[in-house]
């Protein structure tokens, strides 16, 4: 009984085929579905964190609004650093592919 060595499996696609091309808009897609989770669950966490809080401690709604404020913050930031890499890493592949 063999067994196989090396790889698996092999995709030789040339450098700028019709692949290529589908793969930086799938890139793209699963970018700006990123940040709106990202916003949508940090945002979500500080109103329900800050409401949770306004319930135990019996104040009005601004612990809540305090959240708002600090899980757009918060998203915002996560954000940035996720397009910052993102933009980053698509500037590589790009010179990459021009050499």
């Amino acid at each position: 009984m063999s067994v196989a060595q090396g790889p698996l499996l092999h995709s030789g696609r040339p450098s700028g085929s019709a692949m290529n091309d589908l793969g930086k808009a799938s890139a793209y897609v699963a970018l700006f579905s990123e940040i709106g989770f990202v916003l949508l669950a940090t945002v979500l966490g500080g109103v329900l964190g800050g409401d949770w809080l306004d319930r135990r401690l019996g104040t009005t709604p601004i612990l809540a609004l305090i959240g708002f404020g600090l899980g757009t913050s918060a998203g915002a930031i996560a954000d940035w650093r996720l397009l910052s890499r993102f933009l980053a890493r698509m500037d590589e592949a790009d010179k990459a592919s021009k050499e």
